[in-house]
């Protein structure tokens, strides 16, 4: 949903990188393809209109999968890792983050792990093999882990002298106003916050995920989910710390769920040592339940041959693609132990290079970054009229105004700001999506112009675009109050480091080189499409779209979300509580007795107080009876 209100700016017709100029020259198979752009042909739409409909549906079928339980399928998932796989391969720089490569892993991940209901008529909710689900776990450890080590691997002195939480404060991508608050912190205070993180990224993993105690387990499971609290809370809520909050659950089992909601068993029902039945525990109905180690139970318990030859195939299938998995994942990390290549297994190495563009598996924490103590480097962007009065032209979400407060922006993630960002740390001024900003804002495109201000009065150059345009490369600071006493004025100092890209307008040929050299002169018409109802359905929702903040849209769409799960949580309270257990097969079995029949039964087992003539009666009718005769 947030790139889905950005695709226009950076990948339209009149955005950063049009999406048509990577449109190849020969058509090639869609199978051959690396994106959905090949469908456009045949749909009729432009390389821009496809790239909004794959946004759309993908969009569409992640809030139907949240909303409606069968949906929550392995077919669903494996549709929606397709679509953002496809972005992922024409999204270029804006789109290679490690997010995007997690969001992609935790997907194969899901087409696994969830259930693959739609294909069967009678199907009932089950979950695949557990061998799977500790894929999960497997990449939370990876990301977890790989992002602690990388701390220290890379040398980094903050890091070693524990100063480096006092800087990350101020360098993170989006820091928050409570970030400038908690910098302000003892010294003492934030060292010992760095000695938690240490910990809480390196020993909590190593002892903690994997172990067979479940106190141990919750007990991680509770230190990662502090942890990415405190990074939502200084650093805005972004989707790095929405997957690793997700990757979390997978330390937790089924009773952690149960425990609140199933009923107490009373005195002298417990379980007694010794004294279990496995297809009675396991097996239902012919149905296995969830197993925490067992994994081929189902081809045990599951009745009928045809359904145990399903079940094995299935099972086999699945321990396969884990053990493939498992075995990709370890390829990247070889470079960041010191191994050698060649020491790696032949045919993983080959194979890794062979499914590498499908980014089944991602490395985590090998790029890890310098935390710098000269403070946080920013480009700030400034047009002109007659190139000597020059105007900042600051975006939304990243420090420029000293006095500005730092913005809230998750859990929108703003792509423009975010490789701004990595641009300043870096150094690089001659990238092509950059080459290709200054150009649109020479030429006063509105939608790159949104990019940096939604409201056009907060725009300089809204009337008119500017002649000139310059970049410049400033160190921010959080302000000290104790220092600089402009703590009530201010909330950053900064210091003039550079020229980060000189003066340049639209005849400039400087700028005319880079704009060939990064292929960004038009090489093709915009194409327009056929006006069909999909192309007239997608120009209606962009046209409502248009305007809005991708913060304000995406917060608006989950409180939505988020009260219709509350108002389906109070009908099902206000109409009876949840809904009763299923009665187990040996109760499902006994049929409700006959009124006559307990009348019966009752009268027979009434006990014999009236007297000792009623016993002598009965007793003479007993000696009547045939039997009792024979």
């Amino acid at each position: 949903m947030s790139l889905s209100v950005l695709y226009v700016s950076l990948y339209g017709d009149e955005g950063i990188l049009p999406v048509r100029l990577q449109m190849p020259k020969v058509q090639r198979p869609l199978l051959e393809q690396e994106s959905l752009l090949g469908l456009g042909p045949s749909l009729g739409l432009a390389p821009q209109q496809v790239l909004e409909l794959t946004c759309l549906v993908g969009v569409a079928l992640a809030l139907c999968a949240v909303l409606l339980e069968p949906l929550r399928d392995s077919l669903i998932y494996f549709c929606l890792r397709v679509l953002y796989l496809s972005l992922y391969n024409v999204g270029g720089d804006f789109l290679h983050s490690e997010w995007d490569v997690l969001l992609l892993e935790a997907g194969l991940l899901a087409v696994l792990v969830a259930p693959l209901g739609l294909l069967r008529r009678h199907s009932s909710y089950r979950h695949h093999d557990p061998v799977s689900f500790w894929l999960t776990r497997w990449l939370f450890f990876r990301l977890t882990f790989c992002t602690g080590v990388s701390k220290l691997a890379s040398g980094d002195p903050a890091w070693y002298d524990l100063s480096a939480l006092s800087h990350h404060l101020e360098n993170q991508m989006n820091p928050t106003p409570l970030a400038w608050y908690v910098h302000q912190l003892p010294d003492w205070l934030l060292r010992f916050g760095a000695v938690v993180v240490l910990q809480s990224e390196i020993i909590v993993p190593l002892v903690t995920f994997f172990a067979p105690i479940r106190r141990l387990r919750l007990f991680g499971f509770y230190v990662q989910l502090f942890l990415q609290l405190c990074y939502i809370l200084t650093g805005n809520c972004s989707l790095l710390n929405l997957l690793s909050i997700t990757l979390c659950f997978s330390l937790l089992d089924d009773d952690h769920f149960n425990s609140n909601t199933g009923p107490k068993k009373k005195k002298g029902q417990e379980k007694k040592p010794g004294t279990y039945d496995f297809a009675k525990v396991h097996c239902a109905k012919g149905k296995p339940r969830n197993l925490p180690s067992v994994s081929s139970v189902s081809c045990v318990c599951t009745r009928g041959i045809v359904s145990k030859l399903w079940s094995l195939i299935q099972w086999a299938l699945i321990t396969a693609a884990a053990a493939a998995v498992f075995a990709l994942s370890v390829v990247p990390y070889t470079s960041m132990a010191g191994m050698s290549v060649s020491k790696v297994l032949p045919a993983v190495r080959d194979a890794y290079s062979a499914v590498e563009r499908y980014q089944l598996v991602g490395a985590y924490g090998i790029q890890h970054r310098m935390t710098s103590a000269e403070g946080r480097p920013e480009i700030i962007l400034e047009g002109s009229y007659d190139g000597l009065t020059w105007t900042e032209m600051n975006p939304m979400y990243k420090p420029g105004n000293v006095n500005a407060v730092p913005p809230i922006v998750g859990p929108h993630q703003p792509r423009l700001e975010w490789l701004m960002w990595q641009t300043a740390q870096g150094g690089d001024d001659t990238s092509p999506w950059f080459t290709g900003l200054l150009q649109r804002l020479l030429q006063g495109k509105p939608e790159v112009i949104g990019l940096l201000q939604v409201d056009e009065a907060q725009y300089p150059f809204s009337q008119k675009a500017p002649v000139f345009i310059k970049a410049k490369l400033y160190n921010y600071h959080f302000t000290d109050p104790t220092k600089d006493k402009t703590h009530l004025q201010a909330w950053w100092r900064r210091q003039y480091k550079r020229e980060f890209f000189p003066i340049v307008n639209l005849d400039d040929p400087t700028l005319k080189k880079l704009l060939e050299e990064a292929g960004l002169k038009g090489k093709f018409p915009a194409q327009t499409g056929s006006d069909t109802p999909v192309s007239q359905a997608l120009s209606l929702i962009r046209d409502h779209v248009k305007g809005l903040s991708g913060s304000l849209l995406l917060s608006t769409l989950l409180a939505t979300l988020a009260g219709i799960f509350l108002l389906k949580a109070v009908f099902s309270w206000v109409l009876g509580g949840p809904k009763p257990r299923p009665a187990s097969a040996d109760h499902k079995t006994r049929k409700p007795k006959e009124p006559s029949e307990t009348a019966e039964k009752s009268q027979a087992a009434a006990p014999s107080n009236r007297g000792g003539k009623k016993d002598s009666n009965e007793k003479k009718d007993s000696d009547r009876s045939p039997r009792k005769r024979k």
